[in-house]
């Protein structure tokens, strides 16, 4: 009877995931702008304690922390955007010049006896669908504005909302003080994380902007943003931004830039992820490689391409989430990496 019972507990909850995951599918162009609005307003929640401390009136913090989000983000929009059109205006140059050293490539492995077939080769090297993606992507900067609108808004409530909330926690665990700390310890990780991870991926945007800048490789703010952007999406996210930059230096025929760049592109992703984000992170915070990989997969396959940029995040907050509850703990360590399970034994 009690086994019988366990097959039932778990084909409820197996059929209330299937059902939760169909719904976020279904809903997942607002869950994405609900998403990014409780993680950007966890990161500014941050900013925002740190002005009251300052003793610096609540409304005021309110607004200065709030109209120099608003700016900061039409300001990245409109520096993107025109780099993305004068990226454009050259992809034609860059696809041409792609092509010729293509075969010229191919020609020399011909005088060593290898045989590549010419034809796939050059359809595999058709922009036409990357054009088509950037010509679209700024055909729509109306709806990409309207829907940073309706996050800005978002976030505004709720970090309106944010002493209110907590004051909400505290009366609904007034009786549970156990739960009560669990849940402050599960926002407080969570908030670090999101602070933490954005500072770092900042400084990986400005980094290779630096390095680009330098190397005078066009469009260094396209890239950087790239970078900065794909610093959220772990192992994958730091060979896809570097690509970009390297193949234009290659187009270029500036082929010692090329291997400095890719030393560069290195060296700051290494420092960044195995020294700077453990040491403010903690190693408590890390996540099995098995469980990123599928994560990825998995998200981007619920919200779309935005969800591979919220999988880390999505399953970071459930592993800390679990971790905060002794009922829960186990499960929070199947999520975690060697290290964190070997310093919890």
């Amino acid at each position: 009877m009690q086994s019988k019972n366990t097959i039932n507990q778990v084909l409820f909850y197996f059929a209330l995931f299937v059902i939760v995951i169909s719904g976020l599918k279904v809903a997942s162009e607002i869950v994405v702008i609900l998403l990014l609005s409780i993680f950007i307003s966890s990161i500014l929640s941050a900013f925002l304690n740190f002005l009251r401390a300052k003793n610096i009136p609540n409304v005021i913090s309110y607004s200065i922390l709030l109209l120099t989000f608003t700016g900061s983000v039409f300001l990245i929009v409109y520096l993107v955007n025109t780099s993305l059109l004068d990226f454009m205006k050259s992809l034609p140059v860059y696809e041409e010049k792609i092509k010729e050293l293509t075969l010229a490539s191919i020609s020399l492995l011909d005088q060593y006896g290898i045989k590549v077939n010419k034809v796939e080769i050059l359809k595999l090297l058709n922009f036409n669908s990357l054009f088509n993606f950037t010509t679209e992507l700024v055909g729509n900067l109306g709806a990409i504005l309207s829907k940073i609108l309706l996050i800005t808004i978002g976030v505004a409530f709720i970090l309106s909302e944010s002493k209110l909330f907590h004051k909400k926690i505290k009366l609904i665990f007034r009786n549970d003080n156990q739960k009560l700390v669990s849940f402050n310890l599960f926002s407080h990780n969570l908030q670090r994380y999101f602070t933490v991870k954005t500072f770092t991926s900042f400084l990986t945007g400005f980094f290779i902007y630096v390095a680009l800048l330098f190397f005078e490789i066009k469009n260094p703010i396209l890239w950087a943003f790239v970078a900065f952007l794909f610093n959220f999406i772990p192992v994958v996210g730091s060979i896809v931004a570097s690509l970009p930059a390297i193949v234009i230096s290659i187009v270029a025929g500036n082929y010692e830039a090329t291997i400095w760049l890719i030393i560069i592109y290195l060296i700051i992703n290494i420092a960044i992820s195995n020294v700077i984000e453990p040491k403010f992170m903690g190693k408590e915070l890390g996540l099995s490689p098995m469980v990123i990989f599928f994560s990825l997969i998995f998200w981007g396959w619920v919200l779309g391409i935005v969800g591979m940029f919220l999988a880390v995040p999505i399953t970071m907050t459930l592993k800390i989430a679990l971790e905060a509850s002794d009922h829960t703990k186990h499960l929070g360590m199947l999520l975690s990496n060697i290290s964190n399970i070997k310093s919890k034994l």
